[in-house]
């Protein structure tokens, strides 16, 4: 019995030791050491846009409205305040033209055509060539400021087969012409409602179909229009004229001149 003293006593104080060890630590088994954490990986991101600078823009053409061609009216009235321009020709004939032709005398002058005939038998006709007319109204408004000896005419339908021309004398007498080859009267008469001398009057012709109405300062010298069977002149160019006959010097202003329908 004891040899087994020793060996008990060694094994008491071992286990004395380890329960103080277990006392001094808390009686608990020590956790592992902890792994360290890997960081969470965070979401691919796209790369950022590279920003460049955009090409400066260029200012819009600004085109401005396109105007509308002005398109001149068939009817309408010449005031003659200045040239009315190439659309008016001019004629000089009568049996003194080859000679005297030059002498004529034309202004725009207080808002006038002013016609001086110097000569006599100068029959100077200004024409609009701008449009072609059949039926048609003229009026035209004249200041007689020479002599009492002068003729005033309006004519229509002018192309190459001739044109229609009523011509009224400062005496008061008037004559209707189909003018072709030659002045082919087809009426005339004398009119009292013409003002002699210095004065302002106003004359209207219209040719609608075959029949021509003329007018003085707003009277119908006849009572029913002069119908031409004969020439029948269709359609043409339209004017008006200013004649020195056989005492001068002739001198008009025409204040205005109007084309209208009839």
């Amino acid at each position: 019995m004891k040899t087994l003293r020793p060996l008990f006593f060694f094994s008491s104080v071992l286990l004395i030791v380890g329960l103080a060890c277990s006392a001094l630590g808390g009686g608990n088994t020590p956790a592992p050491p902890e792994q360290p954490q890997q960081p969470a990986q965070q979401p691919t991101q796209p790369p950022a846009p590279v920003v460049t600078e955009a090409p400066p823009t260029e200012a819009p053409v600004v085109v401005p409205p396109t105007e509308a061609p002005v398109v001149a009216s068939k009817f309408f009235t010449e005031e003659f305040d200045q040239d009315p321009g190439s659309d008016w020709v001019v004629d000089i004939l009568g049996p003194g033209a080859d000679a005297h032709k030059d002498s004529v005398v034309v202004e725009f002058t207080n808002e006038a055509m002013r016609i001086e005939l110097p000569e006599q038998d100068l029959y100077y006709y200004y024409t609009y060539s701008g449009f072609s007319y059949d039926n048609v109204r003229l009026d035209l408004r004249a200041d007689n400021r020479g002599v009492n000896s002068n003729n005033i005419s309006l004519t229509c339908r002018g192309s190459s087969e001739g044109w229609y021309e009523w011509s009224v004398g400062s005496d008061g007498l008037w004559y209707l012409y189909a003018v072709t080859d030659t002045y082919n009267s087809i009426a005339s008469g004398g009119t009292t409602f013409l003002k002699l001398g210095k004065e302002v009057n106003e004359f209207t012709m219209i040719c609608n179909d075959k029949k021509i109405s003329m007018f003085v300062n707003g009277q119908e010298i006849k009572q029913s229009p002069v119908t031409d069977n004969k020439y029948v002149l269709r359609e043409g160019s339209v004017g008006f004229n200013i004649s020195s006959i056989n005492k001068v010097p002739v001198i008009v202003e025409v204040q205005w001149f109007m084309i209208s329908e009839p």
